[in-house]
């Protein structure tokens, strides 16, 4: 019995790492329960879902160094944060354009009309995304916030303000879907 016991408990010791190897699932993905940007440990705050028209679009997962429900805290902290937006759907170059063109003007009007160029940059390197692309978006003080698609980064935005209007689009008053934002809030 006592030999049971003490198999049983190396097992569940052993096996306890590999049960949290993934904090999350939503809608068949699966991201990390953490990530590194910049030397930063930032953890999964919460997963999220966008909609349209009852088609799902993706998975999006929100990367920040402390767990947070407060979404204006999360658009202006100066650390290190992070969406991956997982396709679930495919999306044309113009329907992805479009989608951030009002999400910025329903979120930020006024910023989005003071850096056109950089949001125009973004909307610049855009592609046309398919069922299991992944769209990462990454802001790092004193660097800015880099686009990459599939792993490859296309582009850095170096102004701070812009990571603001940026993560606005999912975390502002007006964001593509009311349950994305909540899940990304982790609530």
């Amino acid at each position: 019995m006592r030999k049971s016991m003490i198999m049983f408990a190396v097992a569940m010791c052993l096996s306890a790492p590999m049960v949290n190897l993934h904090a999350a699932s939503l809608a068949g993905v699966t991201l990390p329960d953490t990530e590194q940007a910049a030397g930063a440990n930032l953890v999964l705050n919460g997963l999220g879902l966008r909609t349209k028209f009852f088609v799902k679009v993706y998975v999006a997962g929100l990367y920040i160094e402390r767990k947070s429900s407060d979404p204006q805290a999360i658009i202006a902290t100066e650390s290190p944060k992070r969406i991956v937006m997982q396709f679930l759907h495919g999306a044309s170059t113009n329907q992805m354009a479009d989608a951030f063109t009002d999400s910025f003007n329903d979120n930020s009007p006024d910023a989005a009309k003071t850096m056109k160029a950089e949001t125009d940059r973004l909307l610049g390197a855009l592609e046309p995304v398919k069922v299991g692309d992944k769209m990462v978006f990454t802001y790092v003080p004193g660097k800015g916030t880099t686009f990459a698609l599939n792993g490859k980064d296309k582009l850095t935005i170096a102004d701070p303000a812009f990571s603001s209007l940026l993560f606005s689009v999912w975390l502002g008053p007006n964001p593509p879907n009311a349950d994305l934002k909540k899940g990304l809030l982790g609530q």
